[in-house]
């Protein structure tokens, strides 16, 4: 699809709109049509946290609403980047939850608005967003907390959020030697495969049955499956000084209950999305730093070179705001996307 609107001029830069009636609408193929590496996500993603951390963004509490039988669950996500002066809200609603795969309905949005302007940015699909920020966001908690000289890992899950996981933990931790991968989907394996073969040609992934034992030989275990997978990892399966991180599922509570150490991308987005990890109460156990705060050096990340250490990957806005407003630069200057008249 094609800007049929006049170029940009000085008054207009990359990644805002021309006006204040019309929406720049970027759709899936839009956004998988732009191109940007590992590296330059992980950047982006990490100067989006050391931000949040010296208090220039805004992020605040995700809302969530869900039926009594589960069927469906719905996030609204509003947020406020400070260095590119960004406001976003993120939409995610996910139906089917009590069906299979191919019986899901996912639809996620991010709106961007300029804060300098005032004008509005683009909204765009976050399937890609997500897709990326996930990943990227395991293999910065891996850079940070992984003991040092880690060599093995482990992805759980060959979803989504699975295929681009060891690429990510290539990107940020390049020494890793022996990769692993549990899954029951032959689609899922094979894109996990290509996945990686595409961005480090020649490295190999072995296919793990026994997930546990697999486990046991791991420095970093990232648990990426879905809700319905039948990997449940235990605290007692994991070596002295692993890191486990949870984005989806594949690992048990006792990783949570039992660890030396537990760091949240934020304690209270763990509360609300990570319920599935409390004790037999409900409640958790505290978290020992935010990972904004280990990023920018202000909290203490790994203490030592035999703690086990929990970590939970949530999404935080301004990470996908971030990301998003790279993607409507990158947009605007390739001329991707549909005007809409929306305000006239």
């Amino acid at each position: 699809m094609t800007d049929t609107h006049p170029a940009r001029t000085d008054d207009n830069p990359p990644g805002t709109s021309a006006d204040d009636k019309t929406l720049r609408i970027l759709s899936t193929s839009d956004v998988v049509g732009l191109d940007i590496s590992l590296a330059e996500v992980v950047e982006v993603v990490e100067q989006a946290y050391r931000t949040l951390a010296d208090g220039k963004s805004a992020n605040p509490r995700k809302l969530t609403v869900k039926p009594d039988d589960g069927r469906s669950v719905s996030y609204a996500m509003l947020g406020r980047d400070g260095v590119r002066e960004a406001v976003a809200i993120k939409t995610s609603y996910k139906h089917g939850l009590d069906k299979g795969r191919d019986e899901q309905h996912y639809y996620t949005t991010l709106t961007l608005y300029d804060d300098v302007t005032g004008l509005p940015v683009a909204m765009m699909d976050c399937g890609r967003i997500g897709s990326l920020r996930t990943p990227a966001v395991s293999a910065l908690l891996a850079r940070e907390l992984a003991v040092p000289g880690s060599s093995s890992a482990l992805v759980i899950g060959t979803g989504t959020q699975g295929r681009l996981a060891l690429p990510f933990l290539l990107t940020t931790l390049p020494d890793l030697d022996r990769l692993m991968v549990h899954g029951t989907h032959p689609d899922g394996l094979a894109a996990v495969r290509a996945q990686l073969d595409h961005h480090f040609p020649g490295r190999e992934v072995e296919v793990v049955d026994d997930v546990r034992a697999a486990a046991a030989g791991a420095d970093v275990v990232v648990a990426a499956a879905g809700q319905h997978t039948p990997a449940a990892v235990e605290a007692a399966d994991l070596r002295p000084g692993a890191l486990s991180i949870l984005v989806g599922h594949g690992i048990a509570p006792s990783t949570l209950l039992r660890a030396d150490r537990v760091i949240a991308t934020s304690e209270a987005q763990m509360k609300v999305t990570g319920t599935d990890m409390a004790d037999a109460d409900g409640n958790f156990p505290p978290v020992d730093a935010e990972f904004p705060e280990v990023v920018a050096g202000r909290a203490e990340g790994r203490r030592s070179a035999d703690e086990r250490i929990f970590a939970y990957n949530s999404g935080l806005v301004v990470t996908d705001i971030a990301l998003g407003h790279r993607f409507a630069q990158l947009a605007v200057e390739q001329g991707l996307g549909t005007r809409v008249p929306l305000w006239q």
